[in-house]
């Protein structure tokens, strides 16, 4: 096949992607070294290959860590630029590795519209764990205003007790005594 553009070429794949039911990526691309234009793309499937953590790969304390869904799939098509400056389609990987989505179930948009809405309810869900964390505070501090009344109420009921009982001493010393 011959596109006139590497864009129009990633059209094709992304509509062939629907209507089979896989998510393309963007993967390689070769550079002239003349002037450093693109002269060849790699097209994949999302699952291609498998994640490798790199060594400057730092987690953030703040994001979860997310599962990769890389499963090493093969399936892809290599374009090309030929001496015509049409893009040409060198290379064509149908076989997926996994179970495809079904034609048409899902597009790039609705995975797209699903990751934002994850993204809002993960934002909801550490909002409410803040607000959960600030009433445990505020639970904790009224814990402790409660202990220590209760061990100031404790302290003057004795306190109390003991004065009736020096009481009732005084008050039986003088019948004691006649």
């Amino acid at each position: 096949m011959e596109f006139d553009s590497e864009a129009d070429a990633k059209n094709f794949y992304d509509e062939y992607a629907r209507q089979e039911g896989f998510i393309v990526r963007i993967d390689k691309c070769h550079r002239s070294e003349i002037d450093n234009r693109i002269i060849s793309r790699r097209l994949t499937c999302n699952k291609e290959g498998f994640h490798v953590r790199g060594k400057n790969d730092k987690v953030n304390p703040y994001r979860k860590p997310r599962v990769s869904i890389r499963e090493g799939c093969e399936a892809m098509m290599m374009v090309k630029v030929n001496k015509c400056g049409k893009w040409v389609v060198t290379k064509f990987v149908k076989e997926h590795s996994h179970p495809l989505m079904g034609s048409g179930v899902r597009s790039y948009r609705t995975t797209e519209s699903k990751d934002k809405r994850i993204r809002q309810l993960t934002k909801e869900l550490e909002r409410r764990d803040q607000q959960c964390q600030q009433y445990r505070k505020l639970i904790l501090s009224l814990l402790e205003t409660v202990e220590e009344q209760n061990k100031f109420l404790s302290t003057k009921v004795e306190h109390v007790v003991q004065c009736v009982k020096q009481l009732e001493n005084d008050v039986q010393k003088p019948l004691d005594t006649s």
